[in-house]
């Protein structure tokens, strides 16, 4: 049994999570609710759970000041959140579990499983201490890119270029190296600022700092500084040549 603290601000947003964990989820043991930052303090620090599902906004402190005080944390997390768009992007490039409020019942079930499978992993203090910085500055800064054997974090402003492997996608660094992650290029497309990454072709997402050269054609080519030759597509080219001001 997985043993699970809910933290929220709202009885009535625990009751109904409390209810949804127990008819959908039997793997999930509750241990304890908390309605506040004070009580999930003592709370997790008496129960010691496995798994946290955590509010974003409670009363004299949010949950990235929780998990400040606590860290380094021994269980998995599952953010409970009606957070904005750009919060969001946050959560997936730090690669952690977040559900939108009102709770999905088969986004619940497919968190809970994910949860479970990662209980034995090491990685979830990395990923939170990458959370919270993304999410206290302006511009996301790394970036969580999920491989066969785990994660790698990496900056950003070190991807090149991202190539389309069908579902899977070619992430290109600036050192040369270059990472096959479980994800579509239009999950990176989302994730990454438009006023940085420009997508010149189905199969290609390029950061446009680390252009060299663009040469003429029909839709064109791109020259990266690594060398790297990227068609740009004829519906693609006025978008990309009107972020030059042509």
């Amino acid at each position: 049994m997985i043993r699970t603290v809910i933290v929220d601000d709202e009885p009535k947003n625990i009751r109904i999570l409390h209810g949804l964990l127990q008819t959908y989820c039997p793997q999930i043991q509750i241990t304890g609710e908390a309605d506040g930052f004070h009580k999930a303090l003592e709370l997790i620090d008496s129960v010691h759970p496995d798994l946290l599902f955590l509010d974003i906004e409670m009363p004299y402190g949010n949950a990235f000041d929780l998990l400040e005080k606590i860290m380094p944390v021994r269980f998995e997390i599952i953010f409970v959140t009606a957070f904005n768009d750009y919060a969001l992007k946050a959560f997936k490039y730090s690669a952690l579990d977040y559900l939108l409020k009102p709770v999905n019942i088969d986004e619940l079930k497919t968190a809970v499983v994910k949860a479970e499978q990662k209980l034995n992993q090491k990685n979830i203090n990395f990923q939170l201490n990458n959370l919270i910085s993304n999410i206290k500055k302006t511009e996301l800064q790394k970036i969580a890119l999920p491989l066969v054997d785990g994660l790698i974090f990496v900056p950003v402003s070190a991807i090149t270029y991202l190539h389309a492997k069908g579902s899977y996608t070619d992430v290109h660094l600036q050192i040369g190296d270059v990472h096959t992650t479980a994800r579509t290029i239009k999950d990176y497309e989302d994730m990454l600022s438009p006023d940085i990454f420009c997508r010149v072709h189905h199969s290609y997402l390029i950061n446009v700092n680390h252009i060299k050269k663009y040469s003429k054609g029909r839709g064109g080519l791109v020259e990266m500084e690594d060398g790297a030759l990227i068609e740009v597509s004829i519906r693609k080219k006025d978008e990309f040549l009107a972020r030059f001001g042509l």
